[in-house]
């Protein structure tokens, strides 16, 4: 896998995502617990949208994200995968240890202990991938932007470096 696949691979998934999530909005209301299951239509649109943001900043802007941090958020996407299908799992379990506030407004009573340790597990895991996969993207946009700094001018023609660069004043 090279930067620019991987980054359509994240891109694939990010689509996928969102269109998972319209299409389980629509079955929301007939689940046991739909205000469990409106938690996962959301995460899938929400994270999806994320995804499609990061895949087009690798594709589309310079950057210094190398193959390791590509293959970092292509597993945090995977882990994000994992979480979302929890909690649609989460509409007919009903656990309560992970999302207290929505357990509670969904009126569910807990699910049995290796449902809640699913939940958990899952929410953790896809949690850290995110922030270090979003860690990793800044960090190889702002060694980009530095190296940008000292890059010939053809590149800094596109990047206003000062607020009156930006209305040629």
């Amino acid at each position: 896998m090279s930067v620019r696949s991987g980054s359509r691979h994240i891109l694939i998934h990010g689509m996928v995502l969102v269109l998972v999530g319209l299409v389980w909005g629509i079955l929301v209301p007939t689940t046991p617990h739909p205000r469990l299951a409106l938690g996962a239509h959301i995460q899938f649109v929400t994270n999806g949208m994320l995804f499609i943001v990061l895949a087009t900043l690798l594709l589309a802007l310079p950057h210094s994200v190398g193959l390791k941090s590509v293959w970092v958020m292509v597993v945090a996407v995977w882990l994000t995968w994992a979480m979302a299908m929890s909690e649609v799992a989460n509409a007919w379990w009903g656990t309560t240890q992970t999302l207290p506030i929505s357990a509670s407004q969904a009126g569910a009573t807990g699910g049995e202990p290796w449902q809640e340790l699913v939940v958990t597990f899952t929410h953790i895991a896809a949690g850290l991938g995110l922030i270090i996969a979003w860690s990793l993207l800044v960090v190889g946009f702002v060694i980009e932007f530095d190296g940008l700094l000292t890059a010939p001018t053809s590149y800094l023609s596109v990047i206003p470096l000062r607020a009156d660069a930006a209305t040629g004043d």
